[in-house]
């Protein structure tokens, strides 16, 4: 397995930058959609098409759309399509339902218990005596990892959890069940066929021999905001780190010795710092099976994420067990792993959705929409449903102009705007400190720049561009095109750029030190300063 990450070509940290958490992973659905030539529409909650389809936590909107061929249309929740049931969903969000269909089919799960609102703490503690510690206690339907307790080891300590998750978090209905140890995977299968597997690693830092724990998390963080799935899922420094740092002998200033990796918390959520390593291809079959054999075990699933622990002490049919499924899983931890190779689950979504469309390739594809401008109308309420403008049918030629002269009149910027508009060109202009504009620009033909190029020397009414220099453009161009007034200081600059601009710092830095030093010399030629040095020898032999 590979120490660095692999991401897709077609879906990378910019185009996915407005669509984050759990709206990554409708945006990545879409946009392969949307790609394959399918009508893309998006919705809130109120509209009609979603009133039969269970839904859950849509506000604001962004997990809501349909894709639409010429054969069929499909409607989406996330990443669940409109194939699985609601009977589907609903087992799925019940912990204690899904064991018990699971357990029907003979897939493993932990020994445990349901409890309802009506069960007394007492029933539960009671009930607990015929389970082994450690115990596990989670809401029935809670997600995220949201009130999950693990590794209980006694009554006392199972007395402080049921607190804890049933009284301060409001979680009344629970599942109590066995702590299984080992390692704990996340797998997506689409019927009979596993499309990715990751391991979720809990929140962890590994010893350089130099860094205290505080600032080895930093450091982690600082990795982890690169992530386009991990950069919003920090870890946070709270009572529950505090606390298992200092079960292990361990305080925020220790200096753990090169290599040793710390974990910091039980659970293995990525959203409380966990980490997602991809492991497609190295978990053994007979793990992927039970996972398949989990998703045929409810009624109209068909498709969805499966989450196992493994108890690598264990022989392999003894070892592994299932203790939860989700309908509508979250597949932003594959989509960017911290290790490993990035899995295509939005490829094979739609490939078993619109099986017409398997013959388009968007593996290079170099567009995408601006998911926010598509949301804006749903934001505000001013509509319940917005349809996205039509991919473009073949890949972009794309170019970057750098021009420079008299160039930064916005009525300038405006009728570049409004020619590209007219003219099939996509991109964005943005202004540098240099006083140039850059023009990152996509059109279908060749032609369509050749115009351009040529229209932006003709206005010489409102611009005077003196030069015009071109790149070609490898990276994604987004569909539409943006005016950007301010500074732009995302986007890589330019070998040219950076050059000319490090001449004028270093020029400007050349005066600022000749003035500094020429008012040195004044200040040491003053006779303030002459007299103030006098006092001080004076003060000075007086002290002696």
């Amino acid at each position: 397995m590979s120490n660095q990450a692999i991401t897709l070509p077609q879906l990378t940290n910019d185009i996915v930058v407005s669509a984050r958490k759990t709206r990554l992973c409708a945006y990545s659905v879409a946009l392969e959609g949307w790609r394959r030539g399918l009508t893309l529409k998006w919705y809130t909650k109120d509209s009609e098409h979603f009133q039969d389809m269970v839904v859950f936590g849509v506000n604001p909107p962004g997990r809501l759309f349909s894709l639409t061929s010429k054969e069929r249309t499909h409607y989406f929740f996330r990443t669940r399509g409109d194939k699985v049931t609601n009977e589907a969903v609903e087992i799925g969000s019940e912990k204690d339902l899904t064991k018990k269909w699971l357990e029907k089919s003979h897939v493993p799960v932990p020994k445990g218990f349901g409890f309802g609102e009506n069960d007394s703490d007492e029933n539960i503690i009671e009930t607990a005596t015929s389970l082994p510690y450690p115990l596990v206690l989670k809401p029935t339907n809670g997600s995220l990892g949201n009130g999950v307790v693990t590794n209980i080891k006694s009554e006392q300590a199972l007395r402080k959890a049921i607190k804890y998750v049933r009284h301060t978090l409001g979680y009344k209905e629970v599942v109590l069940e066995q702590h299984v140890s080992g390692s704990e995977y996340r797998i997506y299968v689409i019927e009979d066929k596993v499309i990715a597997a990751y391991n979720r690693l809990p929140a962890n830092i590994i010893g350089d021999g130099l860094h205290t724990i505080e600032e080895l998390i930093a450091l982690k963080n600082l990795e982890r905001k690169k992530n386009a799935r991990l950069h919003s899922c920090l870890i946070e420094a709270d009572i529950e780190i505090t606390e298992f740092l200092e079960s292990a002998g361990y305080t925020y200033e220790s200096i753990p010795p090169k290599g040793e990796k710390i974990y910091l918390r039980e659970k293995t959520n990525v959203s409380s710092g966990g980490d997602p390593i991809d492991v497609t291809d190295s978990i053994g079959d007979y793990y992927k099976e039970i996972a398949i054999n989990a998703v045929k075990a409810i009624p109209g699933l068909y498709h969805g994420g499966v989450d196992i622990i493994v108890d690598d002490t264990k022989p392999e049919k003894e070892s592994a067990v299932v203790i939860e499924l989700n309908p509508t899983a979250q597949i932003g931890g594959i989509l960017f792993p911290l290790r490993g190779k990035a899995r295509d689950i939005p490829k094979a979504i739609i490939d078993y959705y619109f099986p017409e469309t398997k013959g388009v390739d968007t593996s290079k594809s170099n567009f995408y929409f601006d998911f926010l401008a598509a949301m804006e109308p749903l934001e505000n309420r001013s509509t319940i449903e917005v349809e996205v403008s039509p991919a473009p049918k073949n890949e972009l030629v794309a170019k970057k102009y750098i021009l420079s002269g008299e160039v930064n009149r916005q009525s300038f910027h405006n009728a570049i705007s409004l020619y590209a508009q007219s003219h099939g060109i996509h991109g964005e202009i943005n202004k540098n400190f240099t006083g140039e504009i850059e023009l990152i620009v996509g059109s279908e033909t060749k032609e369509a720049l050749a115009g351009l190029k040529s229209f932006l020397k003709r206005q010489k009414k409102i611009a005077k561009v003196e030069a015009i220099q071109e790149e070609v453009w490898k990276e994604p161009i987004k569909i539409g095109f943006d005016v950007n007034e301010n500074f732009n200081t995302n986007r890589k600059e330019s070998v040219h750029n950076i050059l000319k601009r490090i001449r004028r710092e270093y020029k400007n830095l050349n005066k600022e030190v000749y003035k500094l030093e020429k008012d040195n010399v004044n200040i040491l030629n003053s006779r303030s300063w002459k007299f103030g040095r006098l006092i001080s020898s004076v003060k000075n032999l007086r002290q002696k």
